[in-house]
C-alpha cells in the first residue's frame, strides 16, 4: 500500500527522477512548450509553478533558489527578465496540460 507516498516515482530513482525533471523544466522555460507524458507532465507543473512564483519576486534570494534547481544561468535570466515579467499580474495558473492524443506506432 501506498498511505501517504505523494508524487509518482516515474520507475526512477530519487536523483534520475531529480535531474529528469529539472531538465523538463529547463526545457520548458527555453521553449515554453514541451511534449511529454502527462505523468510526467503532472509531476513537473508544480515544480515550475513555484519557480515562475520565485521569478515574480525577482530579488537576489529567489534567484539563488531558484539556480539550485535550474543549473543554466541564461535559463534563469530569461526565466526572471521574460517570464517573471509576463506572470506579473496572474496570482497562479502559469502552465497548462494538453492531451495530445496516442503516439503513432
Amino acid at each position: 500500500m501506498r498511505h501517504k507516498k505523494k508524487g509518482r516515482a516515474l520507475n526512477r530513482t530519487r536523483s534520475h527522477r531529480k535531474w529528469l525533471l529539472s531538465n523538463l523544466i529547463t526545457s520548458l522555460f527555453v521553449h515554453e512548450k514541451i511534449r511529454t507524458t502527462t505523468a510526467k507532465a503532472k509531476e513537473a507543473r508544480p515544480l515550475a509553478e513555484k519557480l515562475i512564483t520565485f521569478a515574480k519576486r525577482g530579488d537576489l534570494h529567489a534567484r539563488r533558489q531558484v539556480l539550485r534547481f535550474i543549473r543554466d544561468k541564461e535559463v534563469v535570466s530569461k526565466l526572471f527578465d521574460t517570464l517573471g515579467e509576463r506572470f506579473k499580474d496572474r496570482p497562479g495558473g502559469y502552465t497548462r496540460i494538453l492531451k495530445i492524443g496516442n503516439r503513432a506506432g
